[in-house]
């Protein structure tokens, strides 16, 4: 098949129950719809044999978490393009075609995504990807359509083509060629941050990322953690720091590093006076602790490790927290061009 919709599953039965169907039914010919499995322990496999007995399925024997459950997954699957697509997004009518043309026609172009809307209010923008996804000078990710936990109305105002530097990984549609050159998803996060490396790491290798918001979807998000989970709090800290540790210029390391050693600490104080959240203060502490102990088997600093000039490695040149916080800037396009 020309196209592998990949969906990776671990204990999401009733996501696959609720979003599947229209997987399948809005889906083209020339895609294959594939659910692989990180060793749920709920019914999934039993239902989707009973019920879809047709449908390929990939059964790990572990749960790898969603990077390295796709790598294993994706390891199985002869395609040109992979779809990366979560259980819990309800596809729409054409929503393949828009991507697979744009894909077709721009051979410079590694990865894309759709707009992604918030199936909680169809007219906003869903906070793990909106409209194309983008870091700052620290390494903060936010979105055309959402900074922060600030998420806008869709009124038409991202409805343009966009190159970006990451697209959200609840769909994400890549060249397999190019996920493997990359060296695919980095297993070692687990979860939270591995497509944004991935997608950086394909841009420091002269690769494009885009949104087509021709194509929409919409995005239940949190299916398995929920945004106040300490642990997600936990990943998204400590695969954060390490993403820039792999990808950051040589010249900058030691300086973003640095700034972002009393940004961390400043934010688990903030948790814990402000919001009384102890689980997220000790979850960034122990962030901090696991990145310092695993980072030099990612990287020897020593190295220079892009391909491109300092100039072009794709972050924007401003703090996110300043024009956020101090600035008072709540929407992308209040942001500096």
């Amino acid at each position: 098949m020309k196209v592998a919709i990949v969906i990776l599953n671990w204990n999401g039965r009733n996501m696959l129950a609720k979003y599947l169907p229209t997987v399948l039914e809005f889906s083209r010919e020339d895609a294959e719809v594939i659910v692989a499995d990180n060793a749920s322990t709920d019914d999934s496999l039993e239902w989707l044999r009973n019920n879809y007995p047709n449908l390929r399925t990939i059964a790990l024997d572990r749960n790898y978490g969603f990077a390295e459950g796709y790598n294993r997954a994706l390891s199985q699957i002869e395609s040109k393009y992979y779809v990366l697509l979560n259980s819990d997004v309800l596809v729409t009518h054409h929503w393949l075609t828009p991507l697979i043309e744009e894909m077709d026609v721009h051979a410079d172009i590694a990865a894309c995504q759709p707009k992604l809307l918030s199936m909680a209010d169809n007219d906003a923008f869903e906070y793990a990807g909106a409209s194309g996804g983008f870091i700052d000078k620290y390494g903060y990710p936010f979105c055309r359509g959402r900074l922060f936990e600030t998420l806008e109305d869709d009124n038409g105002q991202y409805d343009n083509r966009q190159q970006v530097l990451w697209a959200t990984g609840a769909c994400l549609m890549i060249r397999s060629a190019d996920y493997w050159a990359a060296g695919g998803l980095d297993g070692r996060f687990f979860a939270h941050n591995e497509e944004i490396d991935l997608c950086w790491r394909l841009h420091l290798m002269g690769r494009k990322i885009f949104c087509f918001p021709e194509s929409h979807v919409f995005h239940l998000g949190g299916g398995t953690l929920p945004k106040s989970n300490p642990q997600k709090t936990f990943l998204n800290f400590r695969n954060n720091l390490t993403m820039l540790w792999k990808n950051l210029p040589k010249s900058e390391l030691r300086s973003v590093m640095r700034i972002r050693f009393f940004l961390d600490y400043l934010a688990a104080f903030g948790t814990l006076i402000l919001n009384r959240n102890t689980g997220d203060f000790l979850a960034i502490f122990r962030a901090r602790r696991a990145f310092k102990k695993w980072r030099t088997t990612f990287r020897d600093p020593s190295c220079e490790t892009t391909s491109q000039a300092d100039s072009n490695d794709g972050r924007k040149p401003y703090s996110i927290l300043w024009e956020y916080y101090i600035k008072g800037h709540k929407k992308f396009d209040d942001l500096p061009s």
